[in-house]
């Protein structure tokens, strides 16, 4: 069975911390150095050109944060931040990056998150082969989200309802009591749905089967209370077979 390596680049405006980065990757089996790029300018052009699967990021660069260049692709890599300030630690946790590397970094923590990319990628992968051969949505009893850089798997029937907030949503389940986040929007996650969920204001959906009361355009599920919008009341009603006497 073929090694699987994956394609990076590495951005740093430093020559010698260039240098050091393409003396980590060169010992790392499964890395194939593609381009070391002294900006973002360069690491976009890379990109464009070629099929990258991981980019060792710098955040202090002249003329653009890498955390403003990471934010302004539409397709990203996976990416490990390597930076001399801990003070992204946080907005790099928003930005759901691999790893955040302080330098001067050693080829032992350097190594570990570049296993860690191997085994995310590896992850996506198999879940990407799943998904295409998968069975109709209305045919299969479960789905896997990222949590933390984890496939986690969700079975639709334990699904309450799922909230948007912004960019992540809560996928509330019947199984324990916090809810999931997972990076996604309502519009990513409803299509992955079956027809037993519906969106019912612009930031729930929720499970049919799992309704226990509608009153005033608040649906009841459990301990929730859920707003249906003036515009999807009709379609719900239809939903649940109510006719009206």
């Amino acid at each position: 069975m073929p090694t699987t390596k994956l394609n990076c680049i590495a951005v740093d405006d430093e020559s010698l911390a260039r240098k050091l980065l393409q003396e980590n990757i060169e010992q790392v089996p499964f890395l194939n150095l593609v381009k070391v790029c002294k900006n973002p300018y360069e690491a976009m052009e890379a990109l464009q050109a070629n099929k990258i699967d991981l980019m060792f990021l710098d955040i202090q660069m002249p003329g653009m944060l890498g955390t403003k260049f990471l934010t302004s692709l539409t397709e990203k890599p996976l990416v490990i931040l390597v930076t001399a300030y801990d003070t992204y630690a946080v907005e790099s946790y928003n930005l759901d990056v691999v790893d955040y590397l302080m330098k001067p970094v050693s080829f032992d923590r350097f190594s570990k998150a570049a296993h860690k990319a191997l085994d995310i990628f590896k992850k996506n992968k198999e879940n990407a082969v799943s998904i295409e051969g998968a069975a109709p949505i209305d045919e299969q009893d479960s789905f896997f989200v990222n949590v933390e850089y984890s496939l986690v798997k969700i079975i639709f029937d334990d699904i309450t309802h799922i909230e948007g907030l912004k960019d992540y949503i809560k996928i509330f389940i019947t199984t324990q009591t916090r809810p999931i986040l997972t990076k996604s929007t309502l519009k990513g996650i409803e299509a992955r749905l079956p027809s037993n969920f519906m969106r019912v204001q612009k930031s729930y959906i929720v499970n049919l089967e799992k309704i226990q009361s509608i009153r005033n355009h608040r649906i009841t599920i459990d301990k929730f209370d859920i707003p249906v919008s003036d515009s999807n009341m009709e379609d719900l009603l239809k939903a649940i077979n109510y006719q009206k006497p």
